[in-house]
């Protein structure tokens, strides 16, 4: 066979007979010899077992020789050293610097040992691979060796480096990547990530599910409700390890550091988050820091020092948390076609709010006819009036409603009645009407009421009374469309003089309904209210509308008395009792202040969502290793349409006291929205103030936000390893997760994966001593088991 034939055939079948020629006379020569075999030891006079044994030695022997004419060859492929790259990605992060429990050394000090470059496994990847070394924390850095390796990195890059890695060499021959790490990915969205199109990765999970003891705070999160005096409600998540059954002090602090409020959680448990609540109500306006700090008892009761601390670590032992409290004062516009006790209640529960700007127009006289008398020197004769001053006399006209304005209103503001643009009556975030018919207002004014919620978003409530929904003639108009309740159909007026008020399950459910801290005290609190005696009729609820108070009747029929939805960009309310002000008049205590609470939690739900003309956002950058945040500005012009063109301009004050001014520019070429980036490069507490222009360079609006930057909370969020997300990624990948232990067995076995470029390596089987020991050993053994029992 020529050498070219053999070659090609040996490259296509990794097991062959190089010498096929030789194929059909091995068989003969061997079956010959199989058949003497079996005739000569037929003969032999020896027990059967006997003449089995030494005669299937001798036929193995035979076979192999005759194997040995064909010659057997064997094809592997190994990699053509140098070629391929191999990249080895170390984690350089702080939280290797825990000590797991039973554990000497840190994780740090475990993986620097394994790392030096003498080590085997290094030595035999360094003679098969190209090998790229690189140390990633924030960001990816390539690296001779790790001589100088050090965990103080804040943060784990781990997406973003393997990405990096695999994009640099994407086209070039990369066999895997060797990734040393927890798994704890700083940068890990919640975006599924297609592994596949990645090189093989190969984790190496550095870390024990049993970690040393700690005590984290996971998250704290803030939720500024529509409560009585607007408590702020701040959640923390902690989580313990290696105190089961010990008991964990959480204190809340301000942004001054000073504690405010203090709890005590006993028999925590393993692995299992506890929530902890706060609820404080911010004595200053603007933007607000907090902070939630936890730490486990000692033996003797005390609260352990952090210098004598027996957790891992205490750097996610406290988060803080941003609260902002800028968004007011709001402005409400009260108006009323009487002077009532329902004003005089309102106004009085508003009065001691600083949240709340409240301004009323109140009708004390209706338009009325006036008319207009000739004096003594005008002619009274009509025969001698020309048609001209015919026309030009009015001998009747209608006045203008007399209104009484109320509120701390600015010089000339609300002097021409109820606004007529929407540059007067979008300055308001929410509008009420109580006992108001709908011929008060123009038909440029009912619009102008509707687009206030819709387009401006603001909140509207209308109140009932004589003059209210129906019976004020609000059906077919723009108001009556914004209404919760349809007007027509109206169902009968009730019978019966009183009514009591009851509440919905969907009423228990918002907290700005409810005025007791339990559904009991509640029903108890609704029990004991005076009866009311107005009630205005109308018909079913809109589709998506919610009931949440209910007037019960006879017969078990029911009228609703509270109603709410949504309208375009903003909420509407209607309440369909029109002497709420016998609450406060018919209690049997003085001193109950349920009412004035009712009303001004009413008010806050009202103006809650409104949107101001200047909106921040400040979104933070999850899969960007530098963690940068995005400060997104939206700027609306006096008809809160988006507004272009609009100059913004952000002054940022860092923890240490530095301050930095950026600028704004137009986000994606949406009309109206602005953006900036800015990475935080220290650890606290960030405030910003916004300002926004117009083009002319006239001031819209400053609004003032604030952000946290805590790298070594997110690094230390758990000290467990993430074993699921590397063996993710290792399986997607078409990699494995590698025990550090068996890094010397790991690239022993790895030229045997598949390796982009390789080379062939023939060996020839028969031309090995093996093969000869094994012939030389089979006619041995059949030779000495003869003379053993004595046969020729």
């Amino acid at each position: 066979m020529s050498d070219w034939i053999r070659e090609q055939w040996i490259l296509e079948w990794p097991n062959v007979w190089a010498d096929r020629y030789w194929i059909i006379p091995a068989w003969l020569l061997g079956g010959a010899l199989f058949l003497l075999i079996v005739w000569a030891y037929r003969m032999i006079e020896a027990p059967l077992w006997l003449k089995l044994c030494c005669a299937a030695l001798k036929t193995l022997a035979v076979a192999l020789l005759a194997m040995i004419l064909i010659e057997p060859m064997r094809s592997e492929s190994k990699p053509v050293p140098g070629a391929n790259l191999f990249a080895i990605l170390v984690d350089r992060s702080q939280s290797l610097q825990v000590t797991d429990r039973g554990q000497s050394s840190t994780r740090a000090d475990q993986l620097k040992a394994r790392l030096d470059r003498s080590e085997a496994w290094q030595v035999r990847l360094g003679q098969e691979f190209d090998v790229r070394r690189y140390a990633f924390d924030s960001q990816l850095a390539p690296v001779s060796d790790f001589q100088e390796f050090a965990a103080a990195g804040e943060a784990s890059s781990i997406v973003t480096s393997l990405w990096a890695v695999a994009d640099r060499y994407a086209e070039r021959p990369i066999a895997g990547i060797l990734l040393f790490t927890d798994g704890n990915a700083t940068d890990l969205s919640d975006e599924n990530i297609d592994w596949s199109r990645s090189p093989p990765i190969f984790p190496v999970i550095l870390g024990d599910e049993q970690t040393a003891n700690d005590i984290g705070v996971r998250r704290v999160t803030a939720n500024q409700t529509n409560f009585e005096a607007a408590p702020v409600t701040l959640t923390a998540e902690i989580e313990g390890e290696g105190f089961a059954g010990k008991s964990v002090e959480v204190e809340l602090l301000d942004d001054q550091g000073e504690r405010l409020q203090t709890q005590t959680v006993s028999d925590i448990r393993d692995d299992q988050i506890f929530s902890v609540r706060f609820q404080v109500k911010p004595t200053q306006r603007g933007v607000l820091f907090y902070q939630v700090r936890a730490f486990a008892k000692s033996e003797s009761g005390l609260f352990e020092d952090a210098s004598k601390s027996s957790e891992a670590t205490l750097l996610n032992n406290g988060r803080m948390v941003v609260v902002n409290r800028g968004q007011g004062p709001y402005k409400v516009l009260y108006v009323s076609g009487r002077p009532n006790w329902e004003f005089k209640f309102l106004n009085r529960a508003l009065a001691g709010d600083d949240e709340i700007k409240l301004d009323a127009l109140v009708r004390i006289a209706k338009r009325e006819p006036k008319f207009q008398f000739r004096d003594k020197d005008s002619n009274a004769n009509r025969i001698f009036t020309n048609s001209d001053d015919e026309k030009n006399e009015q001998v009747e006209q209608y006045d203008e409603a007399v209104l009484l304005r109320v509120g701390q209103l600015e010089p000339g503001e609300l002097t021409g009645g109820f606004p007529k643009s929407p540059d007067e009556l979008f300055e308001y975030h929410a509008l009420i009407l109580d006992d108001l018919e709908a011929e008060f207002f123009t038909q440029d004014q009912k619009s102008l009421i509707q687009d206030f919620v819709s387009l401006r978003g603001g909140g509207f409530l209308m109140l009932g009374g004589t003059e209210s929904f129906g019976e004020g003639d609000y059906h077919r108009t723009p108001i009556g469309d914004l209404l919760p309740i349809y007007l027509t159909a109206v169902a009968k007026p009730p019978q019966q003089a009183e009514f009591a008020l009851e509440m919905t399950r969907e009423g228990l459910l918002e907290p700005w309904v409810r005025v007791r801290a339990t559904e009991l005290e509640e029903t108890e609190r609704l029990k004991e209210m005076p009866r009311l005696r107005t009630l205005n009729s109308v018909g079913v609820l809109k589709p998506g509308a919610t009931q949440l108070l209910t007037a019960p009747l006879e017969h078990g029929e029911s009228r609703p008395v509270l109603v709410t939805q949504r309208f375009g960009k903003g909420r509407t309310a209607a309440m369909l009792m029109g002497d709420l002000w016998r609450w406060k008049l018919h209690q049997k205590s003085p001193d109950n202040e349920d009412l004035e609470k009712a009303w001004r939690q009413t008010v806050r739900w009202l103006v809650g969502d409104v949107p101001q003309r200047v909106k921040v956002e400040t979104i933070r950058q999850q899969a960007d290793p530098n963690r940068p945040l995005e400060i997104a500005v939206e700027v609306n012009d006096e008809n809160f349409k988006p507004l272009d063109n609009a100059s913004v301009t952000i002054e940022v004050n860092t923890p240490t006291g530095e301050t930095l001014t950026l600028t704004a520019e137009a986000k994606d070429a949406v009309s109206g929205q602005y953006a900036v980036s800015y990475v935080p490069r220290t650890s606290g507490a960030y405030r910003a103030n916004v300002t926004a222009r117009n083009p002319d360079g006239s001031e819209i609006q400053q609004t003032d936000t604030g952000w946290v930057s805590e790298p070594a909370g997110e690094e230390f969020l758990t000290l467990k390893p993430n074993r699921n997300f590397l063996e993710t990624i290792a399986q997607q990948s078409g990699g494995e997760v590698v025990r550090l232990a068996d890094l010397d067995e790991f690239v022993r076995t790895l030229s045997e994966r598949d390796i982009p470029i390789v080379e062939p390596k023939v060996h020839a089987v028969w031309h090995t001593w093996a093969v000869f020991l094994l012939a030389v050993g089979l006619l041995v053994s059949e030779w000495g088991l003869r003379r053993w029992k004595g046969l020729a």
